[in-house]
């Protein structure tokens, strides 16, 4: 499960977040997306600052493929557990109710928290040394 930052990020620079964006798209893991992340991706991305990067074409086919690989869950969840920034509730909603691993994030109130319900809280760095070190076994 991304948190929309690292979604964004994938979208509009090179770097790790896209790195491991093509390793899902290659199938090494699975995407948990909810219509509450998609929403809040078109929000974001409708940001004159991330428009410098990318056009409106370039969104729809990021968020097209992205879609098509993801995993679509209904939020059913209600809890509330970020206090500082509520916004974070819908990521921890989205990856227990989408039954997700991990949860990869760059927001520093989720990567406080470390783990939530048996899923854990790490960056993108954190991640891609999780899956090279599952490829050297």
């Amino acid at each position: 499960m991304l948190d929309t930052n690292v979604l964004v990020s994938g979208l509009i620079k090179a770097g790790k977040p896209r790195e491991l964006i093509w390793r899902i798209v290659k199938g090494q893991l699975q995407l948990i997306l909810s219509k509450d992340i998609i929403e809040e991706f078109l929000e974001v991305t409708e940001d004159p600052r991330i428009r410098k990067y990318v056009d409106e074409s370039d969104i729809i086919a990021y968020l097209s493929a992205l879609g098509s690989i993801a995993k679509i869950v209904k939020i059913k969840s209600r809890f509330k557990i970020v206090k500082d920034d509520s916004e974070d509730d819908i990521i921890l909603r989205t990856a227990k109710d989408g039954g997700a691993k991990y949860i990869i994030s760059g927001d520093k109130h989720l990567l406080l928290l470390k783990e939530f319900k048996g899923i854990k809280i790490v960056t993108v760095n954190e991640m891609l040394k999780l899956l090279e070190k599952k490829e050297q076994k």
